[in-house]
């Protein structure tokens, strides 16, 4: 799922074949793009329009597969006996959940957000694998020992291999569709633990070898300007608020802030992170901007300045701090510390 060795193409597509035999299907010709880009604007021959990706929903082999899919999941799990549980559970915990998550707050979130991407990801045959469900068994059998019956094994042996050997792939009655891995990928740790996220300062956070690209900030994906060339022009002309925030923490906010030319409305001590200060400032029409520093410590051992949108009635800077946890500038004052 994050990995950005060349796909193995003969292991690839004869995982996916037998896949295939087991639905009573014969095997497909392959088509191979060099991203899921490709994978939308490219009609491979001998398919017909009717077939095009944006009703992947009406075809049949993915339907089998998805029924031959699940159908496995349940046979796995009727095969864990009670003291199996905690290890499922402990499993479930460290591999599934984070990699669930690193692949549902970060690639599916990245790749229909992408330039010219056309599909509803979030649809597409390739969640309906869970690919953290196979890794979880694949997990259960290799680190915890749990023992499948023969033929489980040899099923689930063939969507491990399919999920090993290469990235995204669609499969159609007579043409499956198959899409290198990135060739470039930048991580960070996510917010929870074993969590993964896209995020790179310098340029593309996934770079496929076609030229496709996906940038995105601490996980969320962002046109490149944002990473590139930040300015306080284009802030002010951005209409999504998710995407103005990670422009400015790209800039800085304090840079930001010198930038812009805003005007401090009012400094005071915050009483929620003792040794920092609070400091408002007037941003646009009807809102300020709280700028204030992270109650605790970042990876790198710094403490992070932020800041934050507030109402522009807000006059005081304790009552803004307050206003962001929903208390009253009273109830801030009594935090033993924030986060």
């Amino acid at each position: 799922m994050f990995s950005t060795r060349p796909a193995d193409r003969p292991a690839a597509e004869a995982a996916i074949s037998e896949l295939y035999r087991l639905i009573g299907r014969t095997p497909p010709r392959f088509h191979w793009v060099s991203s899921p880009l490709m994978a939308v604007e490219t009609v491979p021959s001998g398919v017909r329009p009717a077939e095009s990706i944006d009703r992947l929903a009406d075809w049949p082999v993915p339907r089998r597969l998805t029924t031959l899919l699940h159908t496995l999941y349940m046979e796995l799990d009727s095969r864990l006996t009670y003291p199996q549980r905690p290890l499922d559970q402990l499993i479930g915990a460290q591999v599934r959940a984070p990699l669930a998550r690193s692949f549902d707050r970060s690639l599916q979130e990245a790749l229909p957000r992408a330039r010219k991407s056309r599909y509803d990801w979030t649809a597409s045959w390739y969640v309906a694998q869970e690919p953290s469900r196979i890794a979880h068994y694949d997990a259960l059998r290799r680190a915890a020992g749990v023992v499948f019956a023969t033929e489980q094994t040899r099923l689930l042996d063939l969507w491990v291999e399919v999920a090993r050997s290469c990235g995204w792939w669609w499969p159609r009655d007579e043409v499956c569709v198959i899409a290198e891995r990135p060739a470039e990928m930048h991580t960070e740790p996510g917010d929870e633990p074993g969590e993964i996220r896209l995020h790179h300062a310098d340029g593309p956070a996934l770079r496929y070898a076609d030229g496709w690209d996906v940038h995105a900030w601490h996980g969320r994906p962002v046109p490149a300007w944002v990473i590139t060339d930040p300015s306080v022009e284009r802030i002010a002309r951005e209409p999504n608020v998710e995407i103005r925030r990670c422009a400015i923490e790209r800039i800085g906010w304090a840079s930001y802030i010198e930038r812009a030319g805003l005007r401090l409305v009012a400094t005071a001590p915050d009483p929620g992170n003792p040794g920092s200060h609070l400091r408002l400032y007037d941003m646009r029409a009807e809102t300020k901007v709280l700028l204030a520093v992270n109650g605790s410590v970042e990876r790198d051992g710094r403490r992070r300045q932020y800041g934050l949108t507030v109402p522009g009635f807000l006059r005081d800077p304790v009552d803004a701090a307050g206003w962001t946890y929903g208390l009253s500038a009273e109830q801030y004052s009594q935090l033993v510390r924030r986060t």
